[in-house]
């Protein structure tokens, strides 16, 4: 039986390169999906960075859709994949209109793709250059067929369906006049953009520089959609998107095409599901979505781990896959960590099933410019004086961990380094004389890139590997529980005032106390409990997260500025914060701290699903009292990342904290947005995150709320100071339940003075401090065997023991039990950031606990 599908979908494509494709499509992505629509975003051709900004903008996976890499036949499943649930799906071409593979006649093309799939297209067209000109290009485009040849114009019955033009660059509005008037009233404009510099990705020697990699990218996203919602007519975009015809066949199913060659989840033995380990973070940004998708329906479990960072591979590692990205431009935060770098080492040599695709390829080699790798692979790696950018078709060296011998595959090299030797057999043979990589039974590495929905085949005899395998032995450095935690970067907020943790080691006396009832039993309330109830006078205070250090002069100025004699007006400091983030002043709301905001929250709605992702800090379930609220909890046993999928689906309300705390695992920031769905609204507490390093305090999206607090940093938990960001529509609805004069004339004045330029710049300087003595915590607690998560926050989450807690209470210091966090026991204890020498005198009083030591 034939399926069609209905799907809205527009391709936006241009002349040539640089004419802004992937700054109208992904800026029409992000402008659509503020709309409340769902967006799906695709990409023709091979390229890993243009779908990366696809997902921030809409908050579901980027796609590709190239029939070099999959086959024709392959296009419109993926899309119908990759499209489902989405209310529209736009795709972004490639290069020119009809440029395609070299030699191809127009293969692999933007307008092969649009054909096959029946997609109508909009042509994205720089005018920065010409005026009228621009008329005789647009109606070349129009009449120029993908099968004409040079020169042979035709009826216009088989070119690109182009619905639309939107002008980009345009110097002024006479300008853009004058292009009109010679366009007339044969193509229907959409929208003319100016140009604007401050909209465009940065370059790179591969392109432009991945979403991942840019610590302003989402801001950057937030003014690109404004722009084009202004300028753009997108009610017109959604018309033409639905005069799209409907799509003949059904979708990709990762399943099905793996049942063809015996593998799936259902033929694994029990419950047997192999952790595979793959590479995140800023060094490995290069990946199809379809990839770990094959894994999933073949029984593995993929856990992504950032090799820059993570300093072993997760729990029960059974294979490990490397795809593409930048390491060369990573290599010093690679290079450095050499725990991680041991144990791959050592587990490729043990037989660690491992597939590698040029940057995996580079960080498996011995050096990369220098900078010391992994050394699996016993070559060495550099920068080459020119890029390598192809479509290959490549045979099997020989048999090995993906292939059989003489076993063909289609794929794409896109790397502007090279080997200084040869690595010994071969992975792929390119002919004429032109190898590849290196593999064997279970070693994988090359620079070519394959799409495995093109090629299931790979990912089946990769899963049969894994399965097969026996996991990977833990270090010494780590601990069974321990997955692969946290992700990136350094630290985002803060500890305390004159805090007790400055001085020097405390005093042992007998009159320190001994632990009350309160703090060595289970507290009566334990959602209630907070590290304030732990800084027993003479303890030295490692349980309160409050930066540790003096507040600044001119916050110390402002706050005695505050006139307590008015009635408060919090506008102003609402201003501030608009321009602190880049938003309307209608979509943020100043408030007494996060706890009034969590306590708005639940008063917003009559909530029917409520759901806290823990483990969390627990304000949220206090405000939700009464309410039946569900708990997702994360485990160690994963690293305490977020997987979307155990969210249930008719929760309306979800709240989460990142980075989270008492983990201090910071979730990426296209995770959360796949939690947003229709009725639903997302409330990401983001108190200890002071970088802006995967925050969405600057995105707009409808149902998307987030919390920020000042305590922490800026060291003044007395003085109730945070705000709230989100869509005007939540923002208006929330101020009407808010007590008026809540935030008070000396939290206005703080939000005022920690907005400024002369804030975000003593912000850098405490983050780095946060991160340069939590660094030193992290290493002495490995030093000492402790189980803890690599944490991006001014704490980090420690395993002891059971009992810890209290012996470091009568030892001198306060350290916050965690057993008052759902999903955590006894065990745990969280720890704030200290200086070095109060830290020192903490790790002295564990080593003194521990046996051996």
């Amino acid at each position: 039986m034939v399926t069609t599908t209905a799907l809205p979908r527009l391709m936006i494509a241009a002349p040539a390169s640089g004419h802004g494709k992937t700054t109208v499509a992904t800026g029409l992505m992000a402008a659509l999906a503020r709309t409340g629509l769902t967006i799906s975003g695709h990409k023709v051709g091979p390229d890993y960075i243009d779908p990366g900004y696809h997902a921030l903008a809409t908050g579901r996976p980027g796609r590709n859709l190239d029939p070099h890499l999959v086959g024709e036949e392959q296009l419109v499943p993926l899309l119908l994949h990759g499209a489902a649930g989405a209310d529209l799906a736009i795709i972004e071409g490639v290069m020119g209109l009809y440029d395609g593979q070299l030699g191809g006649d127009g293969f692999s093309s933007s307008a092969h793709v649009a054909e096959v799939t029946r997609t109508p297209v909009v042509l994205v067209v720089d005018i920065s250059h010409a005026s009228r000109s621009i008329a005789a290009t647009v109606h070349g485009m129009t009449t120029w067929a993908l099968r004409d040849g040079p020169g042979r114009p035709c009826s216009g019955a088989d070119a690109a369906d182009i619905v639309g033009l939107v002008l980009n660059k345009a110097g002024s509005d006479r300008h853009a006049g004058e292009v009109l008037r010679a366009l007339g009233d044969r193509y229907p404009v959409l929208g003319v953009l100016r140009r604007d510099d401050g909209i465009e990705a940065p370059s790179r020697h591969l392109g432009l520089v991945p979403a991942a990699e840019r610590t302003d990218a989402a801001a950057a996203l937030e003014r690109l959609a404004a722009q084009v919602a202004e300028r753009i007519d997108l009610e017109a975009v959604v018309r033409l998107a639905k005069g799209a015809p409907d799509l003949v066949g059904d979708p990709w199913d990762p399943t099905a095409v793996l049942s063809g060659h015996h593998v799936s989840a259902s033929s694994t033995t029990g419950d047997d599901h192999p952790v595979i380990a793959v590479a995140g973070g800023r060094a490995f940004t290069f990946s199809y979505a379809e990839t770990t998708e094959l894994l999933r329906a073949a029984g593995c479990d993929p856990i992504v781990f950032d090799p820059a960072t993570d300093d072993s591979l997760p729990a029960g590692t059974r294979g490990v896959y490397l795809g593409g990205g930048f390491p060369e431009l990573h290599a010093a935060d690679l290079s450095g960590n050499d725990r991680l770098r041991t144990q791959l080492r050592a587990a490729i040599a043990n037989g660690l099933p491992t597939v590698a695709e040029c940057a995996g390829l580079l960080y498996l080699c011995r050096t990369v410019d220098g900078a010391e790798m992994v050394g699996a692979v016993p070559v060495e790696a550099a920068m080459a004086p020119q890029l390598t950018l192809a479509y290959r078709t490549a045979t099997a060296a020989g048999e090995n961990l993906l292939t059989t011998a003489g076993q063909v595959v289609t794929g794409h090299e896109f790397h502007r380094t090279h080997l200084l030797s040869s690595p010994g057999q071969a992975a792929w043979s390119f002919g004429e004389g032109l190898v590849d990589g290196v593999a064997g039974p279970n070693l994988h590495a090359a620079y070519l890139h394959t799409h495995w929905a093109g090629h299931p085949q790979l990912a089946a005899r990769f899963a049969v590997a894994a399965h097969a395998a026996e996991p990977v032995a833990l270090p010494p450095w780590s601990s069974p529980s321990r997955s692969s935690p946290s992700r990136s970067s350094p630290s985002r907020s803060s500890p305390s005032r004159s805090s007790p943790s400055r001085s020097s080691s405390p005093s042992r006396s007998s009159s320190l106390p001994r632990c009350g009832d309160a703090l060595a039993d289970p507290p009566h309330e334990p959602l209630r409990h907070h590290g304030d109830a732990e800084t027993t006078p003479g303890l030295a205070d490692f349980a309160v997260n409050v930066y540790d250090g003096p507040r600044p002069a001119w916050l110390e100025a402002a706050l005695l500025a505050a006139d307590p004699g008015r009635y408060p007006d919090a506008t102003p400091a609402r201003d501030a914060i608009a321009v602190r983030h880049g938003r309307s002043p209608d979509t943020v709301l100043p408030t007494a701290g996060a706890a009034e905001a969590f306590g708005l929250v639940a008063r917003l709605r009559s909530w029917r699903c409520p759901v806290v992702v823990h483990p969390q800090f627990t304000e949220p379930d206090v405000a939700l009292e009464g309410l039946p609220v569900q708990h997702v909890t994360l485990t160690a046993a994963t690293g305490f990342r977020l997987d979307t999928s155990l969210v249930p689906a008719e929760a309306d309300l979800v709240l989460i904290g990142n980075p989270t705390n008492p983990t201090g695992v910071r979730h990426r920031a296209s995770a959360l947005l796949e939690l947003l769905a229709p009725g639903r609204l997302v409330v990401i507490d983001e108190a200890f995150l002071e970088d802006d390093r995967e925050s969405l305090a600057g995105i707009a999206r409808p149902g998307l709320l987030v919390i920020r607090s000042l305590t922490k940093l800026w060291t003044i938990p007395g003085i109730r100071a945070g705000y709230m960001t989100g869509d005007a529509e939540t923002i208006t609805a929330l101020a009407r339940r808010q007590t008026p004069w809540s935030v008070s004339a000396a939290a206005v004045a703080a939000l005022i003075a920690c907005t400024s330029a002369e804030a975000s710049q003593e912000a850098g300087r405490r983050v780095a401090r946060i991160a340069r003595d939590r660094e030193y915590l992290t290493g002495e607690l490995a030093r000492l065997g402790i189980e803890h998560i690599a944490s991006t926050a001014p704490f980090v989450l420690a395993r002891p023991g059971a009992g810890v807690h209290l012996a470091l209470r009568r030892a001198g210091f306060a350290v916050r039990r965690a057993d008052t966090f759902p999903g955590l026991d006894a065990s745990w204890v969280r720890i704030a950031v200290r200086e070095r020498e109060p830290t020192a005198a903490l790790v002295a009083a564990l080593a003194a606990l521990r046996p051996g030591t």
